[in-house]
């Protein structure tokens, strides 16, 4: 089924128009599950619910409450909030062109493709290739569904693509976070050089069908697997040995891993601990071994205590 457009209008740069419809750009595949009565099978629905009246509230009853904190809400009446929407023009309005190197991908939400319709496919073109040869995204606002976003548009491929963008102060800044490691003080050279040596070898082009959702391809199975009536019983989870401290082993063995084209395995920096391990048992071994021989000489002398009485 070829997907549906999902907005229409056109791209404005300086005084050009350009007719173009969205289509989403990336589908959603993860699984989604009702919630269901176990009892009978039946489909569990939402009521909206009062406390203080204990009962069922209709939907023409309830209004929007912007909370000021202590249980105070502020009530927004739905025409209140109407005239405040932004006027839907159905242009995406190209304010300044920008390197793509300058954006950073937190910015990023949404992606768009951008078709243009029979009557803006050589403007549509000349944009696309202008901005490829310049390096350049367009930065842009729009409205859709009576809310106002910031967008990027670039080329890609034979294709523009609109990216819906966060806002400056939805960005978490890095000052508010704790415990971010600063300087380089407590980085040796030698493990910055194995780390950057681990880098290269890991090193490649990008290949999106290389990786896969091995999570949902399970879940999908699991689900097929019940609805032809197979019984399943879930595995015993493994046991997950504590994390490796050593960082120099870490990367040496993690380093001898990627040349030999494997992934690294825990096993592979656990020698020293298995040692520790041998050598606490050992002591053990001994331990008990000195018991028994002590024990066995107790039970001589006191053997040869009777016979002399």
């Amino acid at each position: 089924m070829p997907p549906r457009s999902i907005w229409s209008g056109a791209i404005s740069f300086g005084l050009v128009n350009v007719p173009v419809k969205l289509y989403t750009a990336v589908r959603s595949k993860d699984v989604r599950f009702h919630q269901l009565h176990e009892k009978d099978g039946s489909r569990i629905k939402q009521k909206r619910f009062c406390e203080l009246e204990d009962k069922e509230v209709p939907y023409e009853e309830i209004v929007k409450g912007y909370e000021l904190g202590g249980g105070q809400y502020v009530m927004i009446d739905p025409d209140e909030l109407d005239a405040l929407d932004p006027e839907a023009t159905h242009t995406i309005d190209i304010e300044d062109f920008v390197e793509l190197e300058d954006i950073d991908p937190l910015f990023y939400d949404n992606s768009y493709y951008m078709v243009p319709d029979e009557r803006g496919g050589k403007a549509y073109r000349l944009l696309l290739e202008a901005m490829r040869d310049a390096n350049r995204v367009g930065i842009a606002t729009v409205v859709m569904r009576t809310k106002q976003y910031l967008v990027a548009v670039r080329p890609v491929g034979d294709a523009l693509v609109m990216s819906t963008m966060n806002f400056a102060d939805e960005v978490v800044p890095q000052e508010d976070l704790e415990g971010l490691p600063t300087g380089r003080a407590q980085v040796s050279e030698r493990e910055l050089k194995m780390a950057q040596q681990l880098i290269e070898s890991l090193a490649t082009d990008f290949d999106p069908d290389k990786y896969r959702d091995t999570y949902r391809e399970r879940v999908l199975d699991l689900i097929e697997q019940k609805a032809a009536g197979k019984e399943i019983v879930a595995p015993a989870a493994p046991e997950r040995k504590a994390p490796v401290v050593d960082l120099m082993a870490a990367l040496e063995a993690s380093l001898t891993a990627a040349k030999e084209g494997r992934r690294p395995k825990a096993a592979d920096v656990d020698g020293d601990a298995d040692s520790d391990e041998d050598a606490d048992e050992g002591k053990d071994d001994s331990k008990s071994r000195a018991k028994k021989s002590s024990a066995k000489k107790t039970a001589k002398k006191a053997g040869s205590g009777r016979k002399a009485s």
